[in-house]
Formats: structure tokens, C-alpha cells, sequence
């Protein structure tokens, strides 16, 4: 999973960085303007993985993984987003627009900056200019070599009169329905306003209410999550038994890496299912409702293409047997063919045969 993080200038960007990932990038500075990005692999914690771990004893275990990319502060100027900042957008399961609600002697508020609900806004609009640049760029070649005799390309300039048509309505791609033969034409382009995006207030503590914003992100499909980066990181820095305390003094349960992943994975209807073995036990991610043998493809592309059948049982059910061999022997084990939906927490093993 692939998940970027952009923002306005000064909103604590960074620091929310170095808290999700463990990462110490220097935050003074760091705003618009810089040309590089910052990048880190985190593993997705996952007690599941642990436990199976701990049974197998296996030479390898292998996490699913969450790369994050820090993008430079950006400030909205009307003709869309800089191509630098384009380049690396590309290829996004997921954006986390990080909006700034603490005050700071150190770091003063950016002075383009209206509010919580405003720059949220104002960034929804950016994706929405971006794309409709791009639609609108699209379109004039389309139509140029329709006019050559290309009239395959005609179900490709429907579709994008159509999505011009809803983006000059103001309204972000991730909210118009389109069809599987649509899908398909859009397979070869990346729509920033299509992305789901997650809305990430950076606060402090005098941090205000989110009424507006709140009402605003139900509305439009977005999801909503809230953190102290700045108290949170310095938490995280602390022994691990002596952070417990400091984080129930804020009033938080979880970890931010914790609470931000199972959003991700909530938005983005994400699960995981596990291969196990001596060899290696691992975690993979899929989206919900994928069937057996594209799930098997996630492995190997050799899987998917012979897939006989998947052994599987649910994770639940394994722990209380104990054993692949207790499984084998109660009948847990099932067989099931290549439509099988796989669900979260199931543990598989595909016979194929290529």
C-alpha cells in the first residue's frame, strides 16, 4: 500500500511523518519549495502475524508493508498542482491531506492558511483543477486524431466529456459511478480527485471543534482522523514501558500508527490473509471481496495462472485447533475453487499446476 502525504505549508507535515513511520526528518524549513521527498517502508503491526510466528518458528516472517511519501508543502495557485509534486503522486492508493489546528512560537501559521475546514476545501479543489487540466489536455489530442479516422477512440472522448463535465461541476471523481467498461478506459491514467483521500488534523492543545469539516467528510466519502503529532512523537521517543501513561494522559488508546493504519485499511477496504510454513509465515493485503485465484496471483502470477484449489481455514479457527495437523484431522481444512471470496484472516494454501 502506498499512501502520500501532502499538505499547505507549516502544517506539521513532517513531524506527522516521523510518528508514523519512526523516521527523525528534520522538520525546520521544510515547507514549500524543496524538491525532494521523503520516503520509509513501516511494517503493518498485525497480532495475528505474531501468534502464527510464534507457532511455526519459521526461518522468515514477513509483515505487509505501508510506504509512505512526505511531499513538499504546497500552496494552491490556481493552475493546478507542480508537475515535481505530480511525478511523485503517481501510483497513490491513498492521499492524507494534513491540516493544521495547533499554534506554535517556533512554528508560525502559514499565512495563506483560513482554517481547518477552509484548507480542506481549498486542497479539494486543487486535486479537482489538477485533473480537470489534465482532462481537458487529454481531450484536445482525442479529438485531433479522431478527425485522423481514429474512431476507436471514440468510447475514450465520452468518458472524458463526461468526467469534465462532473469535475466543472466542482465535484472530485472519487464520488461519480462509472461502469466496468469505463473503468477499464481509466485503467492507464491517474486521477488525483479519484484517490481516496484521508483528512489528517495535525492539533494541539487548544484544538477547537470539527463540526463543519465532519459534516463535510460524511458527505463526501472522506475519511476523518485526529492526533497530537507533535506530543504523540515525543511519546514515541520514550521507553517503551513508560509510554502508556504519557498517551493516557492525552486521551489516547492507540498508538497513531495503530489507529492511522486500521483507518487506511477501513477506507480503503483492505484486509490481509497469511501463507504459513517453516519457510515463511507472511501477511498479504488484498481488497476486500477479491476471489481465490486473484488473491493466489498476489503471491505469484504462476498461482493464478494454475490454480487447482485453495486449502483454507480462518485464522480464529486455527488458533483454537492449534495445528494444520489438528485441522487436517477435525475436518477444518476446506477446499474451495478459484471464486471463493477469501475473507480477512484466512490462512491459504493454493495447489495449482502449471
Amino acid at each position: 500500500m502506498k499512501i502520500g502525504l501532502i499538505g499547505f505549508p507549516l502544517s506539521g507535515k513532517t513531524t506527522v511523518f516521523n510518528l508514523l513511520t519512526g523516521s527523525e526528518e528534520e522538520t525546520p524549513g521544510f515547507s514549500a519549495g524543496r524538491a525532494e521527498s521523503h520516503r520509509a517502508h513501516v511494517p503493518v503491526p498485525d497480532l495475528r502475524v505474531d501468534r502464527l510466528s510464534g507457532i511455526f518458528q519459521p526461518r522468515k516472517t514477513t509483515r505487509a508493508e505501508i510506504d509512505f511519501l512526505d511531499l513538499s508543502g504546497f500552496v494552491p495557485g490556481g493552475g493546478g498542482l507542480d508537475s515535481r509534486v505530480l511525478d511523485d503522486l503517481r501510483n497513490l492508493d491513498a492521499l492524507v491531506h494534513v491540516l493544521r489546528d495547533f499554534t506554535s512560537e517556533e512554528v508560525p501559521p502559514d499565512p495563506d492558511s483560513r482554517g481547518v475546514f477552509e484548507d480542506a476545501l481549498a486542497m479539494e479543489t486543487e486535486l479537482v483543477l489538477t485533473d480537470l487540466i489534465l482532462i481537458e489536455q487529454r481531450l484536445e489530442k482525442i479529438r485531433k486524431d479522431l478527425q485522423k479516422g481514429r474512431k476507436e477512440l471514440q468510447p475514450e472522448l465520452d468518458l472524458m466529456e463526461k468526467l469534465l463535465a462532473w469535475l466543472e461541476g466542482e465535484q472530485a471523481l472519487r464520488n461519480l459511478e462509472l461502469g466496468e467498461s469505463e473503468e477499464a478506459l481509466l485503467k492507464t491514467y491517474q486521477f488525483l480527485s479519484r484517490v481516496p483521500v484521508v483528512l489528517l488534523v495535525n492539533h494541539g492543545d487548544d484544538s477547537g471543534e470539527y463540526g463543519n469539516l465532519e459534516d463535510w467528510c460524511r458527505e463526501k466519502g472522506i475519511a476523518l482522523i485526529t492526533m497530537d503529532s507533535a506530543s504523540e512523537w515525543e511519546i514515541s521517543r520514550l521507553p517503551e514501558d513508560e509510554r502508556g501513561a504519557f498517551l493516557e494522559d492525552l486521551g489516547v488508546e492507540e498508538p497513531a500508527r495503530s489507529r492511522f493504519i486500521r483507518t487506511c485499511y477501513s477506507l480503503l477496504k483492505l484486509i490481509s490473509f497469511f501463507t504459513v510454513g517453516e519457510d515463511e509465515v507472511r501477511a498479504w493485503t488484498i481488497s476486500s471481496g477479491l476471489i481465490a485465484h486473484r488473491a493466489a496471483g498476489k503471491i505469484h502470477s504462476d498461482l493464478e495462472r494454475g490454480f487447482i484449489r485453495a486449502e483454507t481455514i480462518a485464522y480464529d479457527n486455527f488458533i483454537s485447533l492449534g495445528s494444520l495437523a489438528e485441522a487436517r484431522k477435525q475436518g477444518a481444512l476446506r477446499l474451495e475453487g478459484k471464486e471463493y471470496e477469501v475473507k480477512d484472516g484466512d490462512i491459504l494454501n493454493i495447489r495449482f499446476n502449471v
